[in-house]
């Protein structure tokens, strides 16, 4: 996984709550058996309406998305955060998230920023203005831009899987002397972890 710090990019206004993760990515996607090739598939059916944000030119290289309350609802798809980072985001922006397409997008390396709803308010007015740019900094926790600075927080221990570029297998390989000299040890009956 990928370690994030901090992006600068433009923000892509999704002013909608409760958009689910079959909205995300839709069920006929998910029979892929890669985890690659879910971005062109991105709010599929919402694409099909010319007036959506997304295929407004002025962002067509967002990689902010700002959202409504409790985005990501609905199935529990790890494939949500994979079309979101694939088609190019790096930072989702809401007032809350879903819990558990919260959990899927921090274990995938998609930082999912909770702040205010007046602050979420605030820059929805801004990108519906005109361009906006934003600065996500996770080493110090700040959303900041033009005349905008707003503090959120995380939980400490995803926030230090960020920042060291760490997925579950590479948390586990963090202690791969340990597992060999474990698995050295037991008897040559046993089966192994290498497969010896």
């Amino acid at each position: 996984m990928e370690s994030f710090r901090s992006h600068t990019g433009l923000v892509a206004p999704l002013d909608r709550a409760n958009v689910d993760t079959d909205q995300i990515i839709p069920k006929q996607f998910l029979k892929r058996i890669e985890r690659t090739g879910y971005g062109e598939f991105l709010f599929f059916d919402w694409r099909s309406d010319a007036g959506f944000i997304l295929n407004r030119p002025e962002y067509s290289k967002a990689s902010i998305l700002l959202a409504g309350r409790n985005f990501g609802c609905g199935s529990s798809r790890e494939h949500a955060p994979w079309a979101l980072q694939q088609y190019g985001f790096r930072v989702i922006i809401a007032p809350c998230f879903a819990d558990i397409f919260g959990n899927n997008a921090l274990k995938n390396g998609l930082l999912a920023v909770s702040l205010q709803e007046p602050e979420v308010t605030t820059l929805f007015e801004r990108a519906g203005r005109a361009a906006l740019e934003l600065t996500v900094n996770l080493e110090s926790c700040r959303v900041s831009g033009k005349d905008f600075d707003a503090p959120f927080t995380i939980d400490s221990f995803a926030r230090h899987c960020l920042l060291h570029g760490l997925d579950d297998i590479g948390l586990t390989l963090q202690h791969e002397s340990e597992i060999a000299q474990f698995e050295a040890g037991r008897p040559l009956w046993m089966p192994t972890v290498h497969g010896d």
